[in-house]
């Protein structure tokens, strides 16, 4: 599913222009990113949560020369999936709390 089919998705689903739909999703998606990007980790439950995570410097190979290179350290992106979103995808039902 590509952006434009989960725009019409959205827009079916919650009874939606499509329009208002896109403008829905580009803010959440916005917002989120611009969390991230500050540090903050975004948490969305039974979705999952976004968080930075630094990558340390490391030394590569570019395959065509052989020749090692530095990579230097960076800040990525990571998500990690919520419970309820990993059983879904397992294709089981969510156990229930006692």
């Amino acid at each position: 599913m590509n952006k434009s089919e989960l725009i019409e998705v959205v827009a079916k689903e919650a009874d939606l222009t499509k329009v208002a739909a896109e403008r829905a999703l580009s803010a959440i998606i916005d917002t989120i990113v611009k969390a991230v990007a500050k540090g903050d980790p975004v948490s969305l439950v039974g979705f999952g949560s976004f968080k930075p995570a630094k990558r340390a410097a490391r030394t590569g190979k570019n395959p065509k020369t052989g020749e090692v290179l530095k990579i230097a350290a960076t800040t990525v992106p990571r998500f990690s999936a919520g419970a309820t979103f990993k059983v879904a995808v397992a294709g089981k039902k969510a156990a229930k709390k006692k």
